[in-house]
């Protein structure tokens, strides 16, 4: 599963919509941008952990190993 699918069921779990997310967003971007992004599924590290402090929420980007050691 992409990220873009995971951040568009976050922002149906928040009940916010691209828009909302935009202006929440730091730093400022467009929703168009956003759409953009979502739609190419083009996200950086750097934009789910923005995308994570304007839900409310915490982004975890791990590389796990078959015995628990994350990366």
């Amino acid at each position: 599963m992409g990220m873009a699918i995971k951040v568009k069921m976050l922002l149906a779990a928040k009940e916010m919509t691209i828009s909302k997310l935009a202006e929440k967003i730091e730093p400022k971007t467009t929703a168009q941008n956003i759409g953009a992004k979502l739609k190419r599924d083009n996200l950086t590290e750097k934009d789910l952990q923005a995308i994570a402090k304007a839900c409310g929420v915490t982004f975890e980007g791990n590389f796990i190993f078959e015995d628990g050691r994350k990366i």
